[in-house]
C-alpha cells in the first residue's frame, strides 16, 4: 500500500467522526545506533522520504518540484507528552514507499535525513489526511528491525509490539494530550 492509500483511508475514517487528534502508531525499522531493536520512537516531524523524482542533479522531493509538502511537524507539546509518557527517543520518522533493504539505501536516507530515527510506510499519508482535516497528528513507532540489509532472522516484531502495548498503557488520557496540541 502506498502513501496515497493511507491518506485516503485515514481521510475516510476522519470524515465519519468527530476527532481532534490523530496518532499513527505501529512498528518500524530503526536507524542504528540511535533506535535499537525494541526501542520506541516519537516523531517530531513526519517526512515523505522518497516521494519525488530522480533528476540529473540527484533526488528532488515533491516540495522542491513545487507539488506539495514532504514534512509535517508534530506539535512540540504533543511530542513532549508522548516522549515523557513512553520514554521514546525523539526525532524524525521517515515514510518510505519501499522498505530499505541495503546498507547503501540506509546510508542514502541518513545522508538526506540526518535526524531520522526510523522508517515506516504509513505515517506521512496519515499526517497528510489529518492536516487536510485541520487536525494535529503525531507518530509513535516501536522498532522491530534495523534499517538496512534485510535480515529477517534478526527481526523482533513480537518485542516491538509488546513495547508498543506498554507505550499505549503509559499514555495519558486523550484529554491531556489534546491540551498539548
Amino acid at each position: 500500500m502506498d502513501q496515497a492509500w493511507w491518506e485516503r483511508s485515514t481521510a475516510a475514517a476522519l470524515a465519519g467522526g468527530r476527532y481532534r487528534l490523530v496518532l499513527s502508531a505501529g512498528i518500524a525499522g530503526g536507524f542504528a545506533p540511535a533506535a535499537p531493536l525494541g526501542s520506541l520512537v516519537v516523531a517530531d516531524a513526519v517526512l515523505a522520504a522518497d516521494l519525488g523524482a530522480e533528476t540529473p542533479d540527484g533526488f528532488a522531493d515533491v516540495a522542491e518540484l513545487g507539488f506539495g509538502t514532504v514534512r509535517h511537524p508534530v506539535p512540540p507539546g504533543l511530542v513532549a507528552a508522548l516522549a515523557g509518557a513512553t520514554g521514546g527517543a525523539v526525532g524524525e520518522v521517515l515514510t518510505v514507499s519501499t522498505v530499505t533493504g541495503s546498507a547503501e539505501r540506509a546510508a542514502l536516507l541518513r545522508g538526506r535525513h540526518p535526524r531520522a530515527l526510523a522508517e515506516a510506510m504509513e505515517g506521512f499519508g496519515v499526517a497528510e489526511a489529518a492536516a487536510r482535516c485541520g487536525l494535529a497528528a503525531g507518530e509513535l513507532r516501536a522498532v522491530s528491525n534495523a534499517v538496512g540489509p534485510r535480515d529477517r532472522a534478526s527481526w523482533r516484531i513480537g518485542d516491538a509490539l509488546a513495547a508498543l502495548e506498554r507505550a499505549f498503557a503509559a499514555l495519558p488520557p486523550v484529554s491531556v494530550l489534546l491540551k498539548e496540541v
